[in-house]
């Protein structure tokens, strides 16, 4: 799985790169980036986890989904202590953000093409279980941190959100036994196929406006990246490997991979929106996505080793 990985990340950052060219020769601006990156998370995105839903019902499905939805809510709850723990409030320090970028990955994005090369739709199926528990979590626990007010009104929002909408039409036609007409069924295949190169082109984009000579000289974006890219994952996999055959092999891997993809893109956004230093959030999204490439596999094999141990 780790070379299957290690395959998957070296094709992404090649997208990513024609991302940056892209923007470098101008042929994307940053607002239609913007744009791309809306049609990605309100369509692109759904359209990728409605899909996985459609197979057949099986009730190890079930206990699989509900055992991915505790193991996301458990590292989410591993990763928010031990970054109080480790990232400390001082002045002229963004622990706000530094703190969200080790919590929050980019599991949609990343996640996505990562796992369905690993398992294909199954993969995305649970997938989906992180993903939304991500969203709970990022849009209360992440807003409130990062802003410093309780918006419940906007964290309320997340529940009926293209994602969320998507998870639950997933699993009504999941459990009632409903399948798309082939038409619909084949046209929905192809906005799925585009998931990967849009992603990784926007993530390009994105990453074009960051300074990577003055990125390189902050130690505190080395080491958010070194939380969110190797220690907290580390301390998950060591975690799940413990319960060795009590969980599925894909369900343990899927909710690791998501765990260990690089800090969100969400951060940046948010930081815009609440007035924060976005370049900071920007430099670390754009560290961590590229550092990515060479840790993702290694967590995975990692997780691979200790699992065979037990």
């Amino acid at each position: 799985m780790a070379v299957t990985i290690l395959n998957q990340t070296i094709i992404m950052l090649i997208l990513i790169m024609a991302g940056v060219m892209c923007a470098k020769i101008g042929i994307i601006s940053k607002e239609t980036n913007k744009d791309l990156s809306k049609f990605l998370m309100d369509i692109i995105n759904p359209v990728v986890i409605f899909m996985s839903y459609q197979t057949d019902y099986r009730p190890e499905l079930v206990k699989n989904l509900l055992l991915t939805f505790l193991l996301s809510v458990i590292s989410f709850c591993i990763f928010i202590s031990m970054s109080r723990l480790l990232v400390r409030r001082k002045d002229g320090r963004e622990y706000e953000i530094e703190r969200f970028s080790s919590i929050y990955s980019n599991c949609g994005f990343m996640g996505i093409p990562l796992v369905s090369a690993l398992f294909g739709d199954m993969g995305v199926f649970y997938l989906a279980a992180f993903i939304t528990t991500f969203n709970l979590f990022a849009w209360t626990h992440g807003i409130i941190m990062l802003s410093g007010e309780k918006d419940l009104k906007r964290a309320l929002k997340v529940f009926y959100s293209p994602t969320v909408i998507s998870i639950v039409l997933g699993l009504v036609t999941f459990f009632l036994h409903i399948r798309l007409p082939k038409i619909p069924y084949d046209a929905l295949n192809h906005l799925k196929a585009v998931n990967t190169p849009v992603a990784m082109i926007v993530a390009g984009v994105t990453m074009s406006e960051t300074n990577i000579i003055a990125l390189l000289k902050k130690p505190r974006v080395y080491f958010v990246c070194f939380l969110k890219l190797l220690l907290l994952p580390t301390v998950v996999s060591v975690l799940f490997s413990l319960l060795g055959d009590a969980v599925d092999e894909q369900v343990r891997m899927t909710v690791i991979v998501a765990a260990s993809a690089p800090p969100a893109a969400m951060c940046t956004l948010q930081c815009i929106r609440c007035g924060k230093n976005s370049l900071f959030s920007s430099e670390i999204f754009t560290f961590g996505t590229v550092l990515s490439i060479g840790t993702l596999p290694l967590i995975v094999q990692l997780t691979e080793f200790l699992t065979n141990l037990n």
